[in-house]
């Protein structure tokens, strides 16, 4: 790795901030993994943004038309711009970082892209991307107007933070189709972490995804490396555990958590530990009522059974009672096209259903399904198969 300059005496989030901004201003090529992005949405971006652009990955390919976006840690704003296009006009993509140096160079060249793209769809906002209610330039507003200088003031400063989460927050509740981000995860404190999934959790819509590239090691990173503040700062240290990072978006509530891309190859090799980029997508919706409406799905396959992120087990063929919630879950991405959905034959209307155990995870009898007193019989076509007819010889 390049030698960097960074204080070893610095904190985590010192070392992040101050690297980064030295990086804003002149390129650090051991802050990036090779990465290939579309040609095709790069043409329009300036080459002071490609050229301080940091990254592992790109999630951009899992967006889509009319998205809303929330790019975590926009750093030059290079993500941002490549969204925008695959977004359009419809869409909406937004930028946070909390490096000042960072967001003016992503700033600085909003208008010249939206004037070449003929629209204007991009907003960079300054916050911390575990705190996406706090909006610090609104902070910093308020700071210049009334500042700090007693105890007291500080005392008035929780209070004004937690107004401005409640009152103006930076990323409303519910409002993205899709929350990204290229290796940034790993540079937050580590006990930041939960707050930060829990907070990308809280913004997206139901039915949302996350899709977020970022730098994982094989093993446990011993305390000596995570101390290191070049090592952190430049996205080694404070990777998380391959394993580890799947573990938290499924404690964080997350479901359909499926590896993307991985790097087969690693980025480094430090003291016999791989670091290697892999992309995650992972998706909110699964919370809810279990509403029994004699709804099935059976699994195709290939596999014997598989397991969902709520225990329950899919036996290959078998037609496994579900509730109406898991029943929609299953018809949709990611698991589009490996499950059979077994519509009763007599709707039961949702204010009509009761209460479902989905903990019992059992068969469903097909008479569940089509009703008890079902006893259609089909009439083979005289047309077809008579006498005088030779379609089913």
């Amino acid at each position: 790795m390049n030698s960097v300059n960074v204080d070893q005496n610095s904190t985590e989030e010192e070392s992040v901030y101050s690297r980064y901004a030295n990086a804003a201003n002149q390129k650090e090529q051991s802050l990036c993994c090779p990465v290939t992005y579309n040609a095709e949405y790069l043409s329009i971006i300036p080459q002071e943004i490609l050229q301080r652009d940091y990254g592992c990955g790109d999630p951009t390919p899992y967006l889509s038309e009319g998205d809303t976006v929330v790019d975590l840690g926009s750093g030059g704003g290079k993500i941002c711009y490549i969204a925008s296009q695959i977004v359009g006009p419809e869409g909406k993509v937004i930028g946070v970082d909390c490096n000042a140096e960072m967001l003016a160079l992503a700033r600085k060249y909003k208008q010249e892209i939206s004037d070449q793209l003929g629209y204007s769809n991009v907003d960079f906002h300054c916050g911390l991307i575990q705190d996406l209610k706090l909006d610090l330039d609104q902070l910093n507003q308020e700071l210049a107007d009334n500042p700090i200088d007693s105890h007291s003031r500080w005392l008035e400063l929780r209070n004004l933070e937690e107004r401005l989460r409640s009152e103006t927050p930076m990323i409303q509740d519910e409002s993205a189709d899709c929350v990204i981000s290229n290796c940034v995860l790993n540079l937050v404190r580590e006990s930041d972490r939960s707050q930060l999934l829990q907070e990308v959790f809280r913004v997206l819509k139901r039915g949302g995804k996350a899709v977020i590239s970022d730098i994982v090691c094989d093993e446990d990173v011993p305390g000596h490396l995570k101390e290191d503040p070049t090592l952190w700062s430049g996205c080694l240290s404070g990777a998380f555990r391959e394993d580890a990072f799947l573990k938290a978006f499924e404690d964080a509530g997350f479901h359909g958590i499926e590896i993307l891309k991985r790097e087969e190859t690693p980025w480094q090799t430090i003291e016999g530990i791989e670091f290697r980029s892999i992309t995650v997508s992972a998706f909110k919706g699964k919370q809810g009522p279990c509403l029994e409406r004699n709804q099935a799905m059976i699994y195709l396959g290939p596999y014997k059974k598989v397991e969902d992120d709520d225990g329950h087990i899919y036996f290959r063929g078998q037609r496994i009672a579900v509730c109406d919630k898991t029943f929609k879950l299953l018809q949709a991405p990611p698991y589009q096209g490996q499950f059979a959905a077994i519509k009763p034959f007599q709707n039961i209307p949702l204010d009509q259903a009761q209460e479902m155990d989905c903990r019992r995870n059992a068969l469903r009898h097909p008479q569940e399904t089509k009703g008890k007193n079902y006893d259609l019989t089909s009439q083979i076509m005289d047309s077809c198969c008579s006498p005088d007819s030779d379609c089913c010889s």
